[in-house]
């Protein structure tokens, strides 16, 4: 006998993410569950054998960044230590792990450098902070001092106000211990790769103005020799991979040419020859994962990697799904594995691929690829259990057209236990972003509100990811638009499609960019009965100034420079707060810094002043991310007063 899915079921649902194929061929990979005592993520690493998985760590702390040596001796990853980040080493062998680095703010990432001599990290050093010097651990008499800005990037989400740090790359021997300082500097060094033992892949972001510097610089360094500029498009680079006999770069790039709603691309440079080829130019999808999901935990993205001196494998977000392609250098690219998944986990030696994939109806397990035979095998199931006794609902696959004809995908859930011959209500729901996508990939949120009874309406309006280029950059200056009339059409395509949807019974929720949707939307419509925004955007006049990305994000997406009032106000939700009648309900944690509570407040108080139907949620101790990774309880509470709202004004 089943049950529903329920809001506590976060603490049943375990990820498994981040595996890794080590030089025996042997994988490890991350393990998290929330720890309902301690509010806490717990993530431990294993190792994958023939009967099972081999637990390698106890602690209840969050692992990352684990890495295998090339002779296949060590495994590193990062975890805590003083409350600060810090690289161990494990034998591969066994025993106890062994702390290698004591840097005074902690370590950022780290790998093996390719000859396996050294591991390579990265930290982040203060302005003028000099090396050796101590900081008062006892604050107790430590008075308040004000903080000096002048810069424009002075605060990040969920870290709040930033001392002005650079990072940098140091170096310590396997051997002696020994530490050195390869890269530092005004400007943020990350070393992508190592070819031998003296050969550094590296980028740096130095600029004569880097508040409005979002350009990654990609060298290669050999040796003693200066360092010789690989050419890039204008914008960040993803990742860089040297094939294994050093002959080839493979760099997978986030261009500007339609700002963050540009594509990831991929490419291969050839180090001698000096020479870059676009191997992913006529595919028109975005090389990665953009998915929105929110319960896989300890990801680590890996979009692409050789598996020989001239072949490598790649990720695709696809129409919806994340699938497995394969490349060669001479520019042929094919499809490996496709399906209806969510590929969002993947390492890959010369025969095989271990991938951590999700569907709709399977939080995520482990499976071997092999590259021959295509052959799926799954390796773990953490989240048998769970899924054998849940009532989990697959979703039907919609396509529709919108109001100018575009084409739109999206997903349909049927109220868990649904009978034939009743009505019932429906909750659409809207995915931030812009530029992410929902897909083929288990989502809890929504099973809750199948699980509640509830028909279930998600889509992608342009803007989402997994499409065209075209289709992507669409949103951008048409907030309210066109992606409006792609989710309208929608629900008018789902409620004509189906007599049993209530009409009069209908609900729309989103957060961060679905957050604004959902302002838009109760401010241009009366259709829905009830409404719940998240995290959300309804004043881009302020948010301008106030979001950690508001200066350069409603240049690139609402495209209205400083002065432009009236194109900002236009596309603000509080413009049309007169003509919103659904009851509003809004969640904002205190600490967002992407969307600071203030446009909450904002709205809020002009709901309020309106006398309107609304009450203000405020979540402490929460930033951007509460729906993913905040707080367990606060995730609890959140879901528990979206549900409540929706059952209060819905029938």
């Amino acid at each position: 006998m089943t049950r529903r899915t329920s809001i506590q079921d976060i603490f049943k649902i375990k990820s498994v993410s981040s595996p890794k194929i080590g030089a025996d061929r042997q994988s490890t990979t991350l393990v998290t569950h929330l720890d309902e005592e301690k509010n806490d993520y717990i993530t431990n690493l294993y190792r994958l054998q023939d009967d099972g998985m081999q637990q390698l760590t106890y602690q209840p702390e969050r692992l990352s960044n684990v890495r295998h040596s090339n002779d296949g001796q060590w495994m590193l990853f990062i975890a805590k230590a003083d409350d600060k980040p810090q690289v161990f080493l494990l034998n591969s062998a066994g025993g106890e792990r062994v702390q290698l680095t004591d840097e005074k703010e902690g370590v950022n990432s780290a790998d093996f450098s390719s000859d396996g001599s050294k591991v390579h990290y990265h930290v982040s050093n203060e302005k003028g902070d000099g090396e050796g010097e101590e900081e008062s651990k006892d604050d107790k008499d430590k008075k308040p001092e004000p903080v000096v800005i002048d810069r424009m990037k002075y605060k990040a989400d969920s870290l709040g106000l930033l001392k002005e740090k650079y990072q940098a790359v140091k170096s310590v021997d396997m051997e002696t211990r020994e530490v050195e300082t390869l890269f530092e500097g005004e400007e943020n060094f990350t070393l992508h790769e190592t070819i031998g033992g003296d050969v550094h892949v590296y980028s740096t972001d130095a600029s004569e103005d880097p508040d409005f510097n979002f350009n990654q610089t990609l060298y290669i360094k050999k040796g003693d020799a200066q360092p010789e500029k690989i050419p890039t498009a204008e914008g960040g680079v993803v990742k860089v991979d040297a094939s294994p006999d050093g002959k080839h770069l493979l760099i997978v790039e986030m261009g500007r040419e339609f700002e963050n709603a540009t594509h990831a691309t991929l490419h291969v440079y050839n180090i001698d020859e000096g020479e870059k080829q676009h191997v992913t130019g006529g595919l028109d999808k975005p090389v990665g994962d953009y998915v929105a999901a929110d319960t896989q935990q300890a990801i680590e993205q890996n979009p692409a990697q050789w598996i020989s001196d001239t072949r490598f494998v790649f990720l695709v977000s696809d129409d919806g799904s994340v699938n497995l392609y394969e490349g060669s250098v001479d520019g042929e690219i094919r499809p490996l594995l496709e399906g209806r998944h969510h590929i969002f986990g993947m390492d890959a030696a010369e025969d095989h691929a271990v991938l951590a994939i999700s569907t709709h109806t399977s939080p995520g397990e482990l499976y071997r690829f092999d590259f021959e035979s295509k052959q799926l095998d799954q390796l773990t199931h953490v989240n048998r259990a769970y899924v054998e006794e849940t009532e989990i609902v697959d979703p039907e696959d919609i396509t529709f057209n919108s109001g100018d004809g575009t084409e739109v995908q999206g997903w349909f859930m049927k109220p868990a236990g649904y009978e034939e011959g009743r009505k019932y209500p429906m909750i659409t729901n809207i995915h931030g972003g812009p530029h992410a996508f929902y897909g083929n990939t288990f989502f809890h949120e929504m099973q809750v509100l199948a699980a509640k009874g509830y028909a279930v309406l998600f889509v992608n309006p342009r803007g989402s990811h997994s499409y065209s280029q075209s289709f992507v950059d669409a949103v951008r200056g048409d907030y309210g638009g066109g992606d409006y009339s792609d989710i309208m059409a929608g629900v008018d395509y789902i409620t004509g499609k189906y007599d049993w949807i209530d009409q009069y019974n209908l609900g729309v929720t989103g957060g961060s960019y679905g957050g604004f949707m959902t302002n838009w939307i109760v401010g241009h419509t009366d259709r829905f009965k009830a409404a719940v925004t998240q995290r959300s955007i309804c004043n881009w006049v302020s948010f301008r100034g106030v979001s950690d990305i508001g200066y350069y994000f409603t240049d690139w997406q609402i495209q209205a420079e400083f002065g432009d009032i009236d194109k900002m106000w236009h596309h603000s939700p509080i413009k049309y707060v007169d003509a919103i009648n659904t009851p509003l309900l809004i969640l904002h944690s205190e600490r967002d810094f992407r969307c600071p509570i203030e446009q909450g407040e904002q709205l809020y108080i002009a709901l309020k002043y309106q006398k309107k139907e609304t009450q203000f949620v405020r979540f402490p101790e929460a930033d951007h991310n509460l729906s993913r990774t905040g707080k367990p309880n606060l995730r609890i509470e959140r879901l528990s007063h979206l549900t409540d709202w929706f059952e209060k004004y819905m029938d």
